[in-house]
This record gives C-alpha cells, structure tokens and sequence, in this order.
C-alpha cells in the first residue's frame, strides 16, 4: 500500500492542504470534496487508488487544514476556490488529471474542465451535481432565497446547516445501516465550522451558489462535444441531490456509466467498497485508452 503524504503549498499567498499518494508517474486523479468536510472524507479511498493512480486530495481554502482567512479579507466564491485548485495542480505540475467531485468539488471541477477541456481524462461524479433535475427542492429552496436576499429573514434558515444536527444528517440520511457511518465524521466537520469567523466564510459561499447553475449549459455541451468518459456513482437515497442528477449525466455524456446505490450524501462513509469498485474499474478502463489516444469502449449504464 502507498504511503499517504499531508502537504501544503503556497497558492495565491495562501497555504492550501493537499493530501498525495502514489507513483507521480502514474495517471492522476483529483479528489474535490463538498460541504461541510475537507480531503478527510478520502482519507480511506486514498489507499484504494494509489496503487496505480497518482492521487491529489486538497482543502479548499476555508475548509480543513488549508488556510481559513475571514470573509472580510477574502471574497469566497466558487471561482476564486477553482482559481487555487488551478494554482496548485500548475505548482505540482500535473495538467492531466480524472477528476473526482464531490458536492461542493462539482462546481470547481466543472470550472477547471470548462477553462482546460484538454487537461482533464475523465469525470467522476459522487453526488456531484450538474443538472437542474439534481436539485431536492426542499432542501436548496432556503439557499436560493438567501442568496437572492441575503439578510436577517432568509439568513437563520441557512444557518442552521452549519449546526451538529445539521452535520449529523448529512451523513446519516438516506443510510439504511447508520452504525456504518462513524461519530468522527461530522464531529471532525462541525469543529473545523466551529472556528471563529468561519460561519461567515460557509455564508458567503451559500449565497454564490447561485452562480454554479448558469454553467451548466456550458457543462452539458462540455460533456457532449469533448467525450469526456463520465462515472456518475451516487446515492440514491440523497435528499440533496437526488438520483435523477446522475441520471442526467447520461443525457450528454455518451456512454456515461451511471450507478445508483443504496446510500445517502457521503456515499463513502458506508458504502466505499462499492464505489471503490466501480471507480477502479472504470478508471482501468478509460485511462488505459486514454494514453493510446482512443476513446473508450461503450459502458453500461447501472
């Protein structure tokens, strides 16, 4: 089993916490995570990849052990957040990567795609939004208000997502066997949101998540034109975004290979051996050609 390196570097004059694991020779794939957690929630996935693939896991700034500067000294958007993902990838000097998103990772893995089409091999979307469809209403209706008025009526509503019960349900909804999933996920999280100043950080970026949906023309004519290989492995029971955001990847992502499990949010907390099967599997499939210059074989949708 490869070692697992935690590193930083320096990007944009601020430090940026990267977990790195495997040959730097070896095809490379980049794990984005989402909100609330950091590359800790790839912490046992890492050593499933790096046997075979370079593997790159950083905190956005804001999140884990990547700096945290306040919202009053940083404007926190989804492009500057893809501004230094794109720094540290050029330092370490890999513009060739698969992408792995994550909920938040989605819309800054759809910005490196969008700006360098030709640096990225393949997509893998774990409750990665791309689609209209995606979106639980029930849950993105207080988000949308807030960032279309942002104030003292629509602030408490959001809010109170940076709570433990919060936290908690993000992990545990949708999971038919909650003892799966351990304490230490969302107590990891809710410490790290607990810092001073960093409510307003996950605030700013609640409002510019409205930002991420106008892409998404862009995104669905990216998937159509470029054939980039597309896994959508997902949760299905997520009450955030639901499976019929994975499905959607099918409609513009030729031969997408698309697998609903049983599963909520953070799929890997419970179900990793699964997810870890179908990504090894189409990784092996996909970069293998993807180094001869060939497209891939067609994929069967699950």
């Amino acid at each position: 089993m490869s070692s697992v390196h935690h590193r930083t570097a320096t990007v944009g004059g601020h430090e940026i916490f990267y977990r790195e694991a495997g040959p730097a020779d070896a095809p490379a794939i980049v794990l984005l995570h989402g909100f609330p957690t950091s590359s800790f929630m790839f912490r046992d996935l890492i050593p499933l990849l790096s046997d075979k693939y370079h593997v790159i896991a950083p905190d956005h700034l804001g999140f884990g052990h990547s700096d945290a500067p306040r919202a009053d000294a940083f404007t926190y958007t989804f492009d500057a957040l893809a501004d230094l993902t794109a720094g540290l990838l050029d330092q370490l000097g890999v513009d060739r990567y698969a992408l792995y998103v994550q909920d938040y990772g989605a819309p800054i893995g759809w910005r490196l795609a969008l700006r360098n089409p030709e640096h990225v091999t393949a997509v893998v979307t774990q409750n990665g939004n791309g689609y209209e469809e995606g979106f639980v209403e029930s849950f993105w209706k207080d988000v949308w208000a807030y960032g279309d008025a942002p104030g003292p009526d629509t602030e408490p509503a959001v809010r109170a997502a940076l709570s433990v019960d919060a936290v908690r349900w993000q992990y545990l909804h949708g999971v038919s066997d909650p003892s799966l999933v351990s304490p230490d996920t969302w107590e990891h999280d809710v410490a790290l949101l607990s810092r001073e100043g960093n409510d307003r950080i996950q605030l700013a970026l609640f409002r510019d998540y409205r930002s991420n949906r106008p892409l998404y023309p862009r995104l669905h004519a990216y998937l159509r034109d470029s054939g980039v290989p597309v896994l959508a492995v997902w949760g299905r029971n997520d009450e955030i975004f639901a499976a019929a955001g994975a499905r959607a990847f099918a409609r513009d992502a030729e031969d997408a290979e698309v697998h609903l499990i049983d599963g909520g949010h953070f799929l890997l907390e419970s179900r990793l051996d699964v997810v870890a099967g179908y990504l090894r599997g189409f990784l092996g499939r996909v970069l293998g050609q993807e180094t001869s210059g060939g497209r891939p074989r067609a994929l069967t949708a699950g």
